[in-house]
């Protein structure tokens, strides 16, 4: 947290401030705090997050969402890390995969339905929609703020196929921006999570910082760009480069038990940014592999992610120790 700022609410009352401070100051100190921690403010369909008295992202989830996203995602100085497309026409910016918003969570292949390119132009007949079933908890804090929200998975007719309980988790640091996924997946019917690429826990970067422009991807392992990565399992990779001259990066961390750990990663050098352990016939390349998975009524997968936007590059923002320290926290989510 920023040793600098103070919370909405202040440190103690009127009164004893009054005492101990002189007029003057005590004015100049309530005229213009600056707020500590995280703070949300909540809209028709979407929740605005704040991190130290300033904008980091919103959360998506309204009736005009094909499913829930955050966008746009900011680094500590303020530079935004992904692409604006489709949610704003940026003059110069690459507008492909329209279905790219922000940072996402959902599957190109759920019972034969995509949940992955699922804008509403896209095909009715295999559209999945992902829609909010109900917000749980919304709560600001000075080290952490915590969302928690249901949705259903549902296919062309309305029929439920999942329900995703979704639990994120903000930290507020001064030299970091630091997000924690927990994301249940329970079947109400049988469902199978088909063999394909198009998948599952993803980023669309800022396009300045895709493997095309200034950017590396890094593996926990010490591989790098695209042809060494794409399709590879490891634990973690950071994308990292240069964003209107700053160094910054993206880490996403797989957390150890999650199902078929170390993930695999459908990550591209235009700034598609991805992990998906469901891909494996095109991963390897070989249609006899079957990476598909199926789950009984009742039956539930859970996974859990860390997201880390950092400044510099790979190696001297010590992503390895922040994913060693992650890695070691295996009960449930850091806001339970």
């Amino acid at each position: 947290m920023n040793p600098g700022c103070r919370s909405r609410h202040g440190g103690g009352s009127a009164k004893g401030i009054l005492r101990s401070v002189k007029p003057l100051a005590f004015l100049l100190l309530t005229a213009a705090p600056a707020l500590c921690g995280v703070q949300f403010q909540q809209h028709e369909g979407r929740i605005d997050v704040e991190i130290d008295g300033k904008p980091f992202t919103s959360f998506f989830y309204g009736k005009d969402a094909p499913k829930p996203y955050l966008h746009p995602l900011r680094a500590p100085s303020g530079k935004v890390v992904t692409r604006g497309f489709p949610m704003e026409n940026i003059p110069g910016e690459i507008r492909d995969h329209p279905h790219h918003r922000g940072l996402w969570f959902t599957h190109g292949n759920v019972n034969g339905y995509d949940f992955w390119a699922n804008e509403f132009n896209s095909r009715p007949e295999k559209r999945g929609s992902v829609v909010l079933e109900k917000i749980h908890k919304v709560r600001g804090g000075k080290d952490q703020g915590v969302i928690e929200a249901s949705f259903l998975w549902q296919d062309p007719k309305g029929n439920t196929l999942l329900r995703e309980h979704r639990t994120m988790v903000f930290h507020a640091d001064p030299k970091l921006r630091v997000m924690d996924f927990d994301l249940r997946l329970e079947a109400v019917s049988k469902v199978t999570f088909g063999d394909t690429k198009e998948g599952t826990f993803a980023i669309r970067l800022n396009q300045q910082l895709d493997e095309k422009n200034t950017g590396t991807m890094t593996s926990a392992e010490g591989a790098q760009k695209m042809a060494n990565i794409w399709g590879k399992r490891s634990p973690w990779v950071d994308y990292a480069g240069e964003l209107d001259g700053e160094k910054l990066g993206i880490a996403i961390f797989d957390h150890p038990a999650n199902p078929r750990h170390p993930t695999y990663w459908h990550a591209r050098d235009y700034g598609l940014f991805a992990t998906n352990i469901f891909g494996e016939h095109d991963f390897y390349r070989d249609k006899t592999r079957n990476g598909s998975m199926t789950l009984e009524p009742g039956k539930s997968l859970r996974f859990r992610y860390r997201v880390v936007i950092h400044p510099g590059d790979t190696s001297r923002s010590n992503i390895g120790k922040l994913y060693q320290e992650y890695a070691g926290k295996r009960g449930s989510h850091s806001g339970s």
